[in-house]
């Protein structure tokens, strides 16, 4: 009995060991619990994020031990990339947003626009009015699809009153980023200086790469079995992120 017991124990043991290394190194799991991502990212949305794409620092492992500095094997990100990474205000909080600024860059809203180191970012509109979330609140917005400078495409939805219509003009400081949600007049990221604000390099987590699970949670959840059909959003199952 002690020994399947000592075997039970050295087969758990492995078994975190590579779960561990799996969720340090390579992949790691992320469930999305807000709209600000909308309608790239849904509530409900479960996906896997490398952690390989802009190499390691400390937040690349669990519970961020502070066992060196900045980051090893480190690979440049790209504007437009969807990046998890830990808010500067606590370095401990995950959010997920979109790479807009990289370091030196200037980022402005004016009417609407996106501006990129003064030049308007195209956008074309893709749809017309529609209602999407906005915490407890359903918002009337607009999808446009962007184009970065560098070709990058996505969808960004504006709110039709237009609360963030303007900005300030914002400037990237060396080593950091500026991330902007999708939702655009429905998300706190780096537009908000007091709370997120410019992000460094070494607070990246990773990089967002395929949504794996989808469920309304307001429809059911998994254990409601007989409600899979209203609640499981089958045609996001491993779709990837753009």
């Amino acid at each position: 009995m002690k020994k399947i017991i000592i075997e039970n124990l050295k087969t758990l043991t492995y078994a975190l060991l590579i779960a561990l290394v799996i969720r340090s190194f390579f992949f790691q799991p992320f469930y999305i619990p807000s709209s600000s991502m909308e309608p790239t990212l849904l509530i409900g949305d479960r996906l896997f994020v490398s952690k390989f794409s802009y190499g390691y620092s400390i937040h690349s492992f669990p519970f961020s031990p502070k066992l060196f500095k900045n980051r090893f094997l480190s690979k440049s990100p790209q504007n437009g990339d969807v990046i998890v990474f830990k808010t500067p205000a606590d370095n401990r909080t995950d959010y997920i947003k979109r790479l807009i600024g990289l370091p030196g860059d200037t980022i402005q809203i004016i009417n609407k626009d996106l501006y990129l180191n003064n030049v308007k970012i195209e956008k074309k509109k893709i749809d017309k009015q529609i209602k999407i979330n906005c915490g407890d609140k359903i918002i009337d917005v607009e999808f446009f699809e962007e184009t970065l400078p560098n070709g990058k495409k996505y969808v960004a939805s504006y709110r039709i009153d237009g609360s963030m219509s303007y900005t300030d003009k914002f400037t990237v400081p060396k080593k950091h980023y500026f991330f902007m949600g999708d939702n655009r007049d429905c998300s706190k990221d780096s537009r908000f200086l007091s709370s997120v604000g410019y992000v460094h390099f070494d607070n990246f987590v990773g990089k967002a790469q395929i949504i794996f699970f989808s469920n309304n949670i307001k429809k059911g959840n998994f254990f409601k079995f007989w409600k899979w059909h209203e609640s499981f959003r089958f045609k996001r199952f491993f779709n990837k992120i753009l």
